[in-house]
């Protein structure tokens, strides 16, 4: 079984910067790719960014382009999500996932796709 730990979550004002990792607990799990999703309060699970393992290509979701870059680390077994830019809306528990399905990268934002979650590292942006 594999477990995703996040770390790194925080409180920040808006316009700063907080970056949260995940390391996975086993490294030669088949992965395909891993991505970061978010919940805020009342409101459903949704896709933030997502990479493919094994070339690095990734994914966002339109509301975070520019402002977020989601990047991986072989060596340290861990991927990480730089949040530039901060907004109030983007206060969330934010959640690492991994999935061995094989899709194209579009599909990469289905919560449903994904294998393994963490336990969520909460981030909160004050206005």
């Amino acid at each position: 079984q594999v477990q995703l730990v996040e770390s790194g979550g925080g409180l920040v004002q808006a316009g700063g910067s907080l970056r949260v990792s995940c390391e996975a607990s086993k490294r030669t799990f088949s992965r395909y790719a891993m991505g970061w999703f978010r919940q805020a309060p009342g409101k459903e699970r949704e896709f933030v960014a997502a990479i493919r393992w094994s070339d690095g290509r990734t994914y966002y979701t339109d509301s975070v382009k520019g402002r977020f870059t989601i990047s991986r680390d072989n060596a340290k077994n861990t991927v990480n999500l730089q949040m530039n830019n901060l907004k109030p809306e983007d206060t969330a528990v934010y959640y690492c996932a991994a999935t061995t399905k094989v899709v194209a990268m579009v599909v990469l934002g289905r919560v449903t796709l994904y294998d393994y979650w963490g336990q969520g590292t909460q981030v909160t942006v004050s206005s």
